[in-house]
């Protein structure tokens, strides 16, 4: 999972639009798949009326996304590093943005089935909020972006302005949303909480920095791209649909098939086949898994007509641009 070496080289000058392009794409792509693909947020039937959805909501989602992966890349690093700071984002993002992980009033459909003793978290909410964000809020949309122009995908996309200038829209977003969902509804974490979140973050940020980076890779065979997505389809589909049924047997299972995809990954990652187009298959695997299941998502109790017409217009969209990374994947020079 680590950056292939052609990507590093130096490139010529490219007009601005298209140095931009993969900046858009990400923060647009990123609280879509957030927000948006899985359907929990109603229905929406007009492109416009997505678009201002989708940005309203970017500066949490797709700014952290651009910022997490500029960070990574600029730092020489890998997939390791862009998934821990992935889950110091998605913490900041339940813990203290939204507060999310407490606010059980609000976030909670009725009784906490799993709750976690003394913390006053439910175990299956942890998992479903943090994983949510870093597989689809931001390491399946990165993977699809970098793999729509992969010989940029090892470079960060931004200077150190354009860092800061997302840096401060990222701010800015925290601060709004945090006032119209804690300050607003009244609804305040206790102290303890916030700074067990903290201590969760500096973790997850300090071993996102501690990884030894990854030099030489080991000998052996990996799946076909194939193979390897469709392993991620049933891996992920069983934690998504497992992990809020059954208690704690359904946590148990759904931990264990997110642990297996990870077990699974980092060994065939760690090879020399492992490539741009593994990396592809698993995010597309994720963004489809999304998509599917939105059909039976129907929060507004929507027409069934309505329904299929919305989810189908998001599943086609996200197969025209899975193919479009797929074609530049494929027509990219071989990595080494």
């Amino acid at each position: 999972m680590s950056s292939d070496p052609a990507v590093l080289a130096p490139s010529a000058r490219r007009p601005w639009w298209r140095r931009a392009a993969p900046v858009t794409g990400l923060l647009l792509l990123s609280p879509f798949c957030a927000e948006y693909l899985i359907g929990y947020q109603g229905v929406l039937t007009s492109p416009v009326e997505l678009l201002v959805a989708v940005v309203l909501v970017l500066p949490i989602y797709g700014a952290p996304a651009v910022l997490i992966r500029d960070l990574t890349r600029r730092a020489g690093r890998g997939w390791p590093t862009l998934l821990l700071l992935a889950t110091a984002a998605g913490l900041i993002q339940a813990g203290w943005i939204d507060q999310s992980l407490f606010n059980h009033r609000d976030f909670a459909d009725g009784p906490l089935p799993t709750p976690l003793p003394g913390m006053d978290v439910d175990a299956s909410q942890l998992l479903t909020f943090l994983v949510g964000h870093v597989v689809w809020s931001f390491g399946a949309p990165v993977a699809v972006i970098e793999s729509c122009v992969p010989d940029r995908a090892g470079r960060p996309w931004l200077g150190w302005q354009g860092t800061a200038a997302l840096a401060v829209v990222y701010a800015a977003g925290a601060v709004f949303f945090t006032w119209q969902l804690v300050v607003l509804p009244d609804f305040h974490a206790r102290p303890g909480q916030l700074v067990a979140v903290g201590v969760a973050v500096a973790a997850a940020v300090g071993a996102a920095f501690a990884l030894p980076r990854r030099t030489a890779r080991a000998a052996g065979t990996v799946p076909p791209p194939w193979c390897a997505g469709l392993a991620a389809l049933v891996l992920l589909a069983a934690f998504v649909t497992l992990n809020d049924q059954g208690a704690w047997r359904g946590v148990t299972v759904a931990v264990a098939a997110l642990t297996l995809l990870g077990v699974l990954l980092a060994h065939w990652s760690h090879r020399p086949a492992w490539g741009r187009r593994h990396r592809l298959a698993v995010a597309a695997a994720a963004l489809l898994l999304y998509a599917a299941l939105a059909f039976a998502v129907n929060p507004e109790h929507a027409p069934q007509p309505l329904l299929y017409a919305s989810r189908g217009a998001a599943l086609l969209g996200v197969v025209a641009l899975l193919y479009v990374a797929a074609r530049r994947t494929v027509r990219a020079r071989p990595a080494g």
